[in-house]
């Protein structure tokens, strides 16, 4: 005679035996490696480069499923170079750069992917001594800068819009690091440069802010953009959704350090511990005043442009740098990958 439970016994083995099976039998959920990401900034741990160095503190990177490597830079024509040859994935560069490279290199196919700069930091830094108050003041002075120097080159354009020829000055061609000592020992006339790399450099030089007389391109005519965000031809074609995401964390990083950069100072000083916190804070400040937040920006978004400006800024520096073409805005700067303007806007 069968035992009285064998049969629930044998109910209870086979549930047993299913339950022990589903493991087996279901795929295994396997998490997808991050995207790595190679990212060259346009030059050292300062200030300007805190969104970026926030957005891979706070994990921002990581959450959009990217490894994100930042290295400082050597310029902008160095960090266009090292996308160009597939030594980086993205950098940070001056778009005018990335302008004169595609001139030069055609085919190239590199794209700005999200404008950062809306306004071309370059400005002319004089003395106020040396009686100068105005773009005409300058026909006859001898300025100093570096031959890569973004203000030099875009010198033509600046003259051209304040009614000077384009030799009204004559130029001496120094290295990055004496530029500001020249003109605080009054060695020359007046220096081009970055807005918020000359003036605190010449102030650290113990120059008095009330003795300085900055000419902002952009409040005498320029049209030119700033530095972008650009992106090489292999990543935006295979792996457009990192791309995305890359901008998606960086946009979140730079709203948050507009809304209060103090806090996003540290991400920079965890990369260079020797940094000047208050200096590197008041850069940081002065960057996005004058090329971040600009009226533009408060219309369009972060990141965007203006098609029309666009064209005439690109136009502005073919003829600034004498360029043998002016390569077309639509394959130069793409807004395909932008975060929804609700996102950029301020």
């Amino acid at each position: 005679m069968p035992h009285p439970f064998s049969a629930s016994r044998r109910l209870l083995l086979a549930a047993g035996l299913a339950a022990a099976a589903i493991p087996f039998l279901s795929s295994p959920v396997v998490a997808e490696e991050p995207v790595k990401l190679k990212f060259t900034l346009d030059w050292r741990f300062e200030g300007p480069a805190a969104p970026f160095l926030l957005a891979k503190s706070k994990g921002y990177f990581a959450a959009e499923g990217l490894d994100v490597t930042i290295d400082a830079g050597n310029g902008s024509a160095g960090a266009v170079t090292r996308v160009a040859t597939g030594a980086y994935e993205m950098g940070f560069a001056d778009f005018n750069a990335l302008v004169e490279y595609d001139a030069k290199t055609p085919g190239s196919r590199i794209q700005a992917v999200y404008m950062v700069y809306n306004a071309t930091p370059a400005a002319v830094f004089v003395l106020k001594k040396s009686g100068v108050t105005k773009p005409a003041d300058l026909a006859g002075k001898t300025l100093a800068a570096p031959i890569f120097d973004a203000g030099r080159k875009a010198w033509p354009a600046f003259a051209k819009s304040n009614g000077l020829v384009v030799d009204a000055v004559k130029w001496q061609s120094v290295d990055p690091a004496i530029r500001e000592t020249l003109l605080a020992r009054g060695d020359v006339d007046g220096i081009t440069g970055f807005y918020f790399t000359s003036l605190l450099n010449l102030e650290a030089r113990g120059v008095k802010p009330a003795d300085i007389v900055a000419l902002r391109y952009p409040d005498h005519g320029v049209e030119l953009y700033g530095n972008a965000i650009i992106a090489s031809p292999k990543l935006i074609a295979e792996k457009p959704k990192a791309v995305e995401g890359f901008l998606r964390a960086f946009n979140k990083a730079l709203k948050e350090t507009i809304a209060k950069p103090e806090a996003a100072i540290p991400s920079v000083k965890e990369r260079d511990p020797l940094i000047d916190v208050p200096l590197e804070t008041r850069r940081l400040k002065l960057a996005l005043e004058s090329s971040v937040v600009t009226p533009e920006v408060k219309q369009i978004g972060l990141g965007a442009v203006t098609p029309e400006r666009l064209k005439r800024s690109m136009a502005e520096t073919a003829e600034a740098y004498a360029l043998p073409k002016v390569p077309s805005a639509a394959e130069l700067f793409n807004p395909a990958f932008l975060p929804a303007k609700a996102e950029r806007s301020l």
